[in-house]
């Protein structure tokens, strides 16, 4: 990419690697997270874990990034969990019991930090993104999938049901569609996941990083206060009661027309030329 400055990010008390199962990428107000584990179809084992939350907090206090496109190196977007990783650790004192809990937790407090990012999260979506791989395209505030991929949460097929992916399935599908993923364990096509609410776009595999870049250009083209101030309002009317969601969506509204940016936007639209962001 063109002006793009790439660093990479190593999970902590993990020795350096030649190369970094998280790659970080600045292009402009568009930061790119590539997960990079290809021959373990990028399973979250914990130093994932640990380097995508490192990286979901660094990029969220970034003023100068706008918006996140998460994606994957090789065949697939995201296997889920570790199960070798975790497998290891049946051998320890206590069946791996503290590791279990360890890894759940991380992994919960990771996938909170993209929803309570201020910035939005693209999820850009190839092969096959499963358990906690499709938790975390549910996760991401879109997502765009490649016309070849493939999306489910098999755990009841191995005997370990998809709870924590459950979490995020049943906040973004229907419940009797989550139910479906979850007890039936099957491969979910793009075009049915799209219908499922489970992603926005189907594209062709070719298109699918210029169709994640040009969605994440458009927000980014946006005053970053107000795409901050609505995500925000968003999930947090989410868990409320339909009074209580209007009392909140209502204060969120004053706050936002005090804003510069609000002004600024308004005026911009009746004396018809492009607003100028100030991000306040």
């Amino acid at each position: 990419m063109n002006n793009a400055a790439a660093t990479s990010a190593t999970a902590p008390g993990t020795a350096p690697a030649t190369e970094s199962i998280l790659e970080i990428e600045h292009n402009a107000a568009v930061a790119t997270l590539t997960l990079n584990r290809p021959k373990a179809r990028n399973a979250l084992s914990l130093g994932m874990i640990a380097a995508l939350k490192s990286a979901i907090d660094e990029l969220s206090a970034d003023k100068s990034i706008s918006v996140v496109i998460l994606q994957a190196n090789g065949p697939g977007f995201c296997a889920g969990h570790d199960l070798k990783e975790l497998t290891a650790h049946r051998q320890d004192s206590d069946r791996g019991r503290e590791f279990f809990a360890e890894t759940m937790r991380a992994c919960a407090e990771m996938m909170q930090s993209i929803v309570h990012s201020p910035k939005p999260f693209i999820a850009s979506v190839h092969g096959i993104a499963s358990a906690a791989g499709c938790q975390l395209v549910a996760t991401c505030d879109l997502a765009v999938a490649s016309d070849d991929a493939l999306f489910n949460t098999p755990g009841v097929n191995i005997g370990l049901f998809c709870s924590s992916p459950m979490v995020a399935l049943s906040r973004n599908v229907s419940r009797k569609q989550a139910m479906e993923m979850l007890l039936l364990g099957e491969m979910l096509p793009a075009e049915d996941a799209k219908s499922f609410g489970l992603i926005n776009r189907v594209v062709p595999a070719d298109k699918l990083t210029s169709e994640a870049t040009a969605i994440a250009r458009q927000i980014a083209d946006k005053s970053p206060l107000t795409v901050a101030i609505g995500k925000q309002a968003f999930y947090d009317q989410l868990e409320c009661n339909l009074s209580d969601a209007y009392d909140l969506a209502a204060d969120v509204m004053v706050r936002n027309m005090l804003a510069r940016d609000a002004e600024e936007g308004i005026n911009a639209f009746i004396e018809k030329r492009t607003p100028t962001w100030e991000g306040r």
